[in-house]
């Protein structure tokens, strides 16, 4: 598994849309890869049905460069962002963990009737493992608060933000510092990749998925 270099978090400071996409596709893209690789085969162990690796490719853009990039875990082969999925997102700043429904999932309100009928079986390991967070936003480094902190009807009211407006997510994972990821080694970073998707990984089955409409990726 080819890791990130101090290197590679700097690369989200290059101003120039053209000079970061370059070295994002040359030195970020490559290491996105290789560590979705090697964690699919146990990412997919755990939700139980095989999980396909997307490295986001962010053909959207044209003039603003991304603050961060990212490899995600989807049942559908065709893409992830319908779906309910995992994600490994680098920046500047952080390395994150996360269990994402997203804008475009393709069946938000399904999901949070879902939630809502298995919260009290979730919860406790949602709140007990991995130092779990939930994050505004699936681009921010830093999560908005910690899921142990919250109360019982705080964290239950977290998937009201799927359906509350249009482009709604629900945002849960986990922040490793860049500094503190540049110490850890492949197997290091392993064990707490599995670690904190573990308790995660029931998101997955809240509801039964229906087949999915072609969608790439970024």
């Amino acid at each position: 598994m080819d890791l990130f270099s101090r290197s590679d978090f700097r690369i989200f400071e290059l101003s120039g849309f053209a000079e970061r996409m370059a070295a994002i596709r040359a030195n970020i893209q490559p290491r996105l890869s290789s560590i979705g690789k090697a964690l699919v085969p146990q990412l997919s162990s755990l939700v139980d049905v095989p999980l396909h690796l997307h490295v986001a490719k962010h053909m959207r853009r044209t003039v603003n460069p991304p603050d961060d990039t990212w490899a995600a875990f989807s049942r559908d082969p065709r893409g992830y962002k319908k779906d309910a999925h995992f994600r490994v997102s680098v920046s500047a700043q952080s390395v994150r963990f996360l269990f994402e429904a997203g804008p475009e999932y393709y069946e938000k309100p399904d999901w949070v009737r879902g939630w809502n009928r298995s919260f009290a079986t979730l919860a406790p390991d949602l709140q007990n493992g991995a130092e779990l967070c939930w994050f505004k936003d699936e681009h921010e480094d830093l999560p908005e608060k910690e899921l142990k902190t919250l109360s019982e009807r705080e964290l239950k009211g977290l998937a009201r933000e799927l359906t509350r407006r249009k482009d709604g997510q629900f945002v849960l994972g986990r922040s490793i510092p860049a500094r503190e990821f540049l110490k850890l080694t492949s197997s290091e970073f392993e064990r707490l990749a599995i670690a904190s998707f573990a308790p995660m990984a029931p998101l997955f089955d809240i509801h039964e998925p229906r087949v999915l409409a072609p969608r790439g990726n970024r």
